[in-house]
C-alpha cells in the first residue's frame, strides 16, 4: 500500500530540516563529539576454557622434523609453518563421552516416535504453542520437548508400540525386554547441515544475468559480448556471506553407532569376539577411547557438541557463540603432540620410548609382538601414561587419532604454512584415493616407528578401526590467551 501526503512546499522543508537535525543529533550521540570511536555499549567476552579441553598456544615450528623415513614411504618432509591458538581435548575421546552422542540421537528418536504416535493431549514429546489462537497445537517445525521423560519401562500397549521401531525383535515376535544391547543401531542415523565456506554452490544474479557461482561466465547471455564476457577468475566471488548462506550449505546423514565389529573385522584369525559385546557398552570401558568410529561419525560427534554447547548458552541468554568443535588439522595436532619440544621424536621428548627406569612411555607394539611389555594388551584407560609438556595425554600411542585433512603424499609441497591444512570433502562418487584421510600418533598395534611426532599414515574416511579414535579441538578466540606472547611461541 502506498500513502501519499500533499503538503505545501515551505512546509515541506520545514519537515526535511527537522528531520535532519535529529539525524544529525543521534549521529552525535552515536559517534562521541564526532570522533570515530566505534560502537559503544559493546559486550565483553571473557575467554572460558572448555571442559575437558587445554589451551594450546600459538607457535611455529617445523612441521615433519624427524630421523629416518623407516618405511620409506617418502610421505613427510621438513617445512616450516605457524599455528594460531586453540583449545585441545586433554584426552582421546572415551566410550562414554561418545554414548552420550548415541543417547542424545536414540532418545531424540524416541521424543519423535511418541510426539508423532500418541494422542497430541496426552503427550508433551513435541513443544507446543502456549499462547494465542494455536494453543496447545505442535510447533512446526516440530520441535523436540527435552524436558518430558520417556517412560522406557512403561507398560502402555501405545506406548510401546511408538517405541518399537528402536528395538531390535525377538524372533518370536514378542518384546520380552527394552535392553541397550536391543537397540536398533541401524536407524540411529545423525542428520545435520553445514556451512561449506570453501565451495559456493549457488547462482549469483546481478543486472545484466545470472553467472553459475563457480567462476563461469553468464548463462544467459554470448560469452563473447563485450558486457558480459567473463572478467576474470574472482570477478564473481561471493564475499561474505552477502549471498546468503543457503548457498553454502550441505547436508549430511550419517549413522553414529561406533562399529563394533571391527574387533574382529581387523584382525583375521584372532579371537577378539568378547570386545565386539562389550568394549562400547560395558562400564568397565567406559574411560577407554572409542574405536569403530569412521572419520563421519567424529565429525557429526563435533558438529553435535557444537550445537549441545550453543543449545546451553541459548538457555543461558548468551547470544555470543563460541567457535565450533572439530577435528585437528594435521598441523595442530603435530604441534599439539610435540608439547613445545619442537624438534623432539616423541611427545615426552625423547630420543627413546623408554624412560630410564626402562619403563615404557606410551601404549603400542614393543619389539616383535610382546604387546603386553608396555602394560597394555590393546587399548588402555586414558591418560594412563604421563602427558607432554602442554598436558596432553596419549598424543602417540593407545590409538591413533583422525585429522581434518585429506591424505595426499605430496601436501607438504602445495599446502600453505600458515595454519596448514590440506581439506577435501569427498563425495560418494569420488574415488576412493580421494576419500583417505590422515591419521597420527600410532596406536597400541603399531610398532615404535609410529609413535613419532612426525609419522604420518591414513585410514578410509567412512571406515572404522579398532585402533582409530580422535579428540576435538577450538580455534581460540583472540590472539593468545591472556594477550601475552608464548614462551612456546617461535620455537624451532
Amino acid at each position: 500500500m502506498r500513502f501519499k501526503y500533499y503538503k505545501s512546499g515551505a512546509s515541506m522543508k520545514k519537515t526535511l530540516i527537522i528531520l535532519m537535525a535529529l539525524g544529525l543529533l543521534s549521529a552525535c550521540n552515536n559517534s562521541g563529539n564526532g570522533e570515530l570511536t566505534g560502537v559503544r555499549n559493546r559486550p565483553v567476552y571473557i575467554s572460558e576454557d572448555p571442559y575437558g579441553m587445554l589451551h594450546i598456544p600459538m607457535g611455529s615450528y617445523h612441521m615433519g622434523t624427524g630421523d629416518e623415513d623407516v618405511p620409506y614411504a617418502l610421505v613427510h618432509q621438513s617445512k616450516a609453518v605457524s599455528v594460531q591458538a586453540f583449545y585441545m581435548d586433554e584426552t582421546e575421546i572415551t566410550n562414554n563421552e561418545y554414548r552420550q552422542f548415541v543417547e542424545w540421537v536414540r532418545d531424540s528418536l524416541a521424543h519423535c516416535f511418541l510426539g508423532r504416535a500418541l494422542d497430541e493431549a496426552d503427550n508433551e514429546h513435541l513443544l507446543k504453542y502456549d499462547r494465542g489462537e494455536n494453543e496447545g497445537e505442535v510447533i512446526q517445525p516440530q520441535l523436540i520437548n527435552w524436558r518430558e521423560e520417556i517412560e522406557w519401562d512403561s507398560e502402555d500397549e501405545d506406548y510401546q508400540q511408538a517405541l518399537q521401531p528402536l528395538f531390535v525383535k525377538i524372533t518370536d515376535g514378542r518384546f520380552y525386554h527394552y535392553r541397550q544391547v536391543e537397540l536398533n543401531t541401524q536407524i540411529l542415523d545423525y542428520e545435520y547441515w553445514w556451512i561449506d565456506v570453501r565451495n559456493f554452490k549457488g547462482q549469483i544474479e546481478d543486472a545484466d544475468g545470472v553467472r553459475d557461482g563457480m567462476g563461469g561466465a553468464y548463462k544467459e547471455h554470448d560469452v563473447q559480448d563485450p558486457k558480459t564476457r567473463f572478467k576474470g577468475l574472482y570477478s564473481n566471488r561471493p564475499t561474505g556471506y552477502n549471498q546468503g548462506k543457503k548457498a553454502f550449505l550441505r547436508r549430511e546423514i550419517v549413522n553414529i553407532y561406533p562399529d563394533t565389529l571391527v574387533w574382529v573385522h581387523d584382525f583375521t584369525y584372532s579371537f577378539n569376539d568378547p570386545l565386539t559385546h562389550n568394549y562400547f557398552w560395558h562400564p568397565a570401558y567406559d574411560h577407554y577411547p572409542v574405536v569403530g568410529v569412521s572419520w563421519r561419525q567424529a565429525k557429526a560427534f563435533c558438529h553435535w557438541r557444537t550445537q549441545l554447547r550453543n543449545s546451553w548458552l541459548i538457555s543461558q541468554n548468551e547470544w555470543m557463540f563460541e567457535n565450533d568443535f572439530r577435528l585437528p588439522n594435521e598441523s595442530e595436532w603435530e604441534w599439539s603432540s610435540r608439547g613445545s619440544f619442537s624438534l623432539s621424536p616423541y611427545p615426552w621428548g625423547g630420543p627413546y620410548a623408554r624412560n630410564a627406569n626402562g619403563c615404557f612411555l606410551g601404549n603400542f607394539k614393543p619389539g616383535r609382538g610382546n604387546y603386553i611389555d608396555d602394560g597394555g594388551f590393546h587399548t588402555v584407560i586414558v591418560g594412563h601414561y604421563a602427558p607432554n609438556d602442554f598436558g596432553l595425554y596419549d598424543m602417540s600411542g593407545n590409538v591413533s587419532e583422525w585429522c581434518e585433512d585429506a591424505f595426499d603424499e605430496s601436501s607438504m609441497n602445495f599446502a600453505h604454512d600458515l595454519n596448514m591444512q590440506y581439506s577435501y570433502s569427498a563425495l560418494e562418487s569420488d574415488p576412493i584415493v580421494k576419500k583417505r584421510k590422515v591419521v597420527r600418533g600410532g596406536s597400541w598395534k603399531d610398532v615404535g616407528y609410529y609413535m613419532k611426532t612426525y609419522a604420518r599414515s591414513y585410514e578410509y574416511q567412512d571406515t572404522g578401526k579398532a585402533y582409530v579414535g580422535f579428540r576435538c579441538v577450538q580455534t581460540f578466540l583472540g590472539r593468545q590467551k591472556g594477550d601475552n606472547m608464548s614462551s612456546a611461541s617461535n620455537v624451532y
